[in-house]
């Protein structure tokens, strides 16, 4: 148990905000700052105790309350102080970076997070809570909200370096995916084999890449969407859509809360259903933006974030004898916008079954329709992709599908949903039923690969 009697101390008082940002900032900061001493008193996270545990959580708990009412009066001003006056587009990453520089104590700094991303999940402060906080509020705002929503929709700098490459070789192999153009469509692989193509944060960077150079090649008219052939040993040699979020990389503290489940909703998977935001001048987003239908292969099975992909896709292709779910309760976290898009195609009774009960849709299912456009046997795959390529080809296609995204999910309404979503996801990846059950699995998956190398 830890020693130092201040750790023990009462807890601090949490600074009544005066509506002057200077002034709120500095006491913020200061009240901040006190926490962080007395939580460099207690021992390591492995080694506290139950009551250093209760004190950690008081103080974490003390930062953060002085942290909401700082920004329940002045968020839609630190993004402004943030972004010139909303005249510079800050991507997420830095925008946290910067708000950890200008208003100490507001956000983790990048040497605490450094610190966090050497530690497993259960080893954390749980800081990404904090840049969660920052977020929502960003999120919750009309003005600050929409123009992070609409500055994550431009091309990332490294599409545009890979662009010119790309339009001469029809073709580019990223680390974990490979993209490639074929007559009008432009065919975005997964190809993290030796995972099943379950989502780590390469293969969110590489995916983003991706769907820009695909939107951004003028000569490509649709998206494809599929996994490559893995080696896992239990589908050695077959395709597999995607099993969702990597568990063991969950475990090893390896899944950023704001490159990898924040920056997925806002990067590639929203530019999937809106287009890329190419001209930033005022105007109705049709002129401003470019936007592709989408087809999404589901060979074998689309778990987790691979059934979420399908729920902004325009049509979806499955072998007969491929699944989806979202094993989200089970697993303790939330299914991504899975809550906010899966009722809208499968109708609220059944999308309770799927994320509250865990369900699994076989294509074969009668309910599998509501997911699945066509199911086709695995050697007419090929066949059933190439005859939705030349349907969604056509070019009204685009106009209208923007016009039934703009009914079916407004920004707004995207971007209040992501801002509850955001504090609710950093919450459950630190929660005491998540870590237990990753690490369970861990250990069990640890014990099969000893149990492995006995064999004789």
């Amino acid at each position: 148990m830890s020693t130092d009697p201040s750790t023990a101390a009462p807890a601090l008082a949490v600074p009544d905000p005066t509506g002057h940002i200077g002034t709120d900032a500095r006491r913020l900061a200061g009240h901040v700052a006190a926490t962080e001493r007395r939580l460099a008193a207690l021992p390591p996270v492995p080694d506290r105790t139950p009551e250093d545990r209760d004190r950690a959580a008081a103080l974490h708990a003390d930062a953060r309350l002085a942290r909401r009412a700082f920004l329940a009066r002045h968020t839609e001003i630190v993004y402004a102080l943030l972004t010139d006056g909303t005249t510079r587009r800050v991507r997420l990453p830095e925008l946290v970076r910067a708000a950890a520089e200008r208003f100490p104590g507001l956000v983790p700094t990048p040497a605490q997070m450094a610190a966090e991303s050497r530690c497993v999940q259960a080893g954390k402060e749980g800081r990404e809570i904090d840049q969660a906080l920052f977020c929502g509020a960003v999120l919750r705002s009309p003005t600050a909200g929409r123009h992070l929503v609409e500055t994550m929709l431009h091309p990332t700098p490294r599409a545009l370096a890979l662009l010119d490459t790309f339009r001469a070789a029809d073709r580019v192999e990223l680390d974990t995916v490979l993209v490639e153009r074929r007559g009008t469509a432009g065919h975005v692989e997964f190809r993290n084999t030796a995972r099943l193509n379950s989502e780590d944060a390469r293969l969110v960077a590489d995916l983003d890449t991706a769907v820009d150079l695909v939107l951004l090649d003028d000569r490509i008219r649709v998206g494809v969407l599929r996994g490559g052939v893995v080696d896992h040993p239990a589908h050695r040699g077959r395709r597999v859509f995607s099993a969702g979020v990597n568990l063991t990389d969950l475990r090893d503290g390896r899944i950023p809360f704001v490159e990898f489940l924040l920056g997925r909703e806002l990067g590639y998977v929203n530019k999937m259903l809106r287009g890329l935001l190419t001209d930033p001048a005022p105007g109705a987003w049709s002129e401003r933006g470019v936007a592709k239908p989408w087809i999404g292969a589901v060979d074998t099975f689309a778990i987790g974030g691979g059934m979420q992909l399908l729920l902004v896709l325009d049509h979806v292709v499955a072998e007969e004898d491929s699944y989806v779910s979202l094993p989200a309760a089970e697993e303790g976290i939330v299914p991504g916008l899975g809550n906010l898009r899966l009722t809208r195609l499968t109708g609220a009774r059944l999308a309770r079954q799927v994320v509250l009960g865990g369900r699994r849709i076989r294509a074969t299912d009668p309910d599998a329709r509501l997911i699945c456009d066509d199911v086709v046997p695995a050697d007419r795959m090929d066949d059933a992709i190439d005859t939705a390529v030349t349907a969604l080809s056509a070019p009204a296609v685009a106009a209208n599908r923007h016009m039934l995204t703009v009914a079916e999910e407004p920004l707004d309404h995207f971007r209040a949903y992501l801002a509850e979503f955001a504090v609710a996801q950093a919450h459950r990846t630190y929660a005491p039923d998540v870590l237990d059950k990753v690490e369970r699995r861990w250990r069990e998956r640890e014990r099969r690969r000893a149990a492995g190398r006995n064999q004789p």
